[in-house]
């Protein structure tokens, strides 16, 4: 496993001397600075999302009201029919 600058300082495979489990204090460290950081930049994308969705929905609507007055500038009676 490599950190985002590609490795993370200590051999996986080799681990500390001594160690039975193969990973030590500084290899668990270094994968729970990993998942946090992960975890932050999903959180970053969701508000991203959240916000875009937002803005997509005022669009949406802004378009409804849009040609709702349109089709009552025209005279025609406007329909619910989405296209």
């Amino acid at each position: 496993m490599s950190g985002p600058n590609g490795d993370l300082g200590m051999s996986v495979e080799g681990g500390a001397e001594g160690e039975d489990d193969g990973f030590g204090e500084a290899e668990y460290a270094a994968i729970n600075s990993m998942l946090d950081q992960i975890n932050s930049c999903l959180d970053h994308l969701e508000e991203k999302n959240d916000h875009l969705h937002a803005r997509l929905q005022e669009l949406l609507e802004s378009n409804r009201q849009t040609r709702l007055e349109f089709q009552q500038q025209l005279g025609e009676a406007p329909s619910d029919a989405s296209s």
